[in-house]
């Protein structure tokens, strides 16, 4: 069995991550993933499994109203869900199927501690609230892991019609390479369908100009480097040319040293307001933190999808490919 070293386990850290996962996850997963990897022999889907157990444990303690025992167990097992995918890529035995498990056992572990949450403080307390607030909490939470790949699918649509409206029309002849038992054809001509073989006999053909691809300011990066100008010169001067960066353009480039992404409110962030840190601070922390994370994800939501319809409008569902004679065989 080959020997890892910390420095391959960091190698199969996403390239961005949310903040919470990057500072208070990672140090301590990574470190597990490496024992893990050298000293046993656990499948990544073992590991989930684990994951999906510790989840349900975390549940059953909030149901019984023991919130810390509760937290502690959720973010456990949320360290052993971040560590399956790092095994996975570290050795390279992920498999479709474990794509899958992975998924379903995130939202099966928010569902059922967000449950067991509002049925424990419910029994404890009588407050029909927290039964609203446990249904607002799964509702929020499938709301946004249905609207993500569904997002994604939009951008993955627009940019193949991108493609598309740029790619050259196969059956235009190219010029200096006549087929075989056909006249040379000049440029922008093609052989007329109806007179194959006769030579001389052509006439024009549109060809399709590729167009500059459309970019829209926050939703693509507009350049490799996020610092830098069309012209390659850096956004802001130097200590002596006065001018700086913007302060959100000097904050981003901060977060992606870090690996941190842009947004900073996300599923991860509100799982851990809601079942890690709320359930920490005790009782009378639950309402207000749950409420202010689940507004702050929906506006973070409201945003991306703001943002997205930014990004599809002005590309075409269909590419607008002009259609070229073709040439008879």
């Amino acid at each position: 069995m080959r020997a890892y070293s910390l420095d391959d386990v960091h190698a199969t850290r996403k390239r961005k991550d949310s903040w919470w996962t990057v500072f208070l996850v990672d140090p301590v997963a990574c470190r597990l993933t490496l024992l893990v990897a050298n000293h046993t022999s656990i499948t990544p889907n073992g590991l989930t499994r684990f994951s999906l157990i510790l989840g349900m444990c975390s549940a059953i303690c909030f149901a019984s109203g023991r919130l810390v025992a509760g937290a502690l167990l959720f973010y456990v097992s949320f360290m052993v869900d971040c560590m399956d995918g790092k095994i996975a890529r570290l050795k390279g035995t992920g498999t479709a199927f474990g794509l899958w498990l992975d998924y379903v056992g995130d939202r099966i572990r928010v569902v059922c501690c967000a449950a067991g949450l509002a049925s424990g403080q419910y029994v404890a307390t009588g407050d029909v609230s927290y039964i609203l607030l446990g249904a607002g909490v799964a509702v929020l939470d499938l709301f946004r892991y249905v609207n993500a790949p569904q997002m994604k699918r939009v951008r993955e649509v627009v940019k193949e019609n991108r493609l598309g409206r740029l790619a050259p029309v196969e059956s235009v002849v190219t010029v200096g390479h006549p087929r075989p038992g056909e006249a040379p054809v000049a440029a922008g001509h093609t052989v007329h369908a109806g007179h194959a073989g006769h030579a001389g006999h052509v006439r024009p053909v549109e060809v399709i100009t590729p167009r500059e691809p459309l970019r829209v300011a926050g939703f693509e990066n507009r350049d490799e480097n996020p610092g830098e100008g069309r012209d390659g010169k850096r956004a802001g001067r130097g200590p002596r040319g006065g001018r700086r960066p913007k302060l959100p353009r000097r904050f981003g480039r901060l977060l992606a040293r870090h690996r941190v992404r842009t947004h900073l409110i996300s599923g991860i962030e509100f799982h851990a307001a809601v079942f890690v840190v709320a359930p920490l601070i005790g009782p009378v922390a639950l309402m207000p933190l749950s409420v202010a994370a689940g507004v702050l994800l929906l506006l973070n939501e409201v945003v991306l999808i703001y943002r997205m319809w930014l990004f599809a409008r002005v590309v075409p569902v269909m590419p607008l490919v002009q259609k070229a004679p073709r040439v008879s065989v």
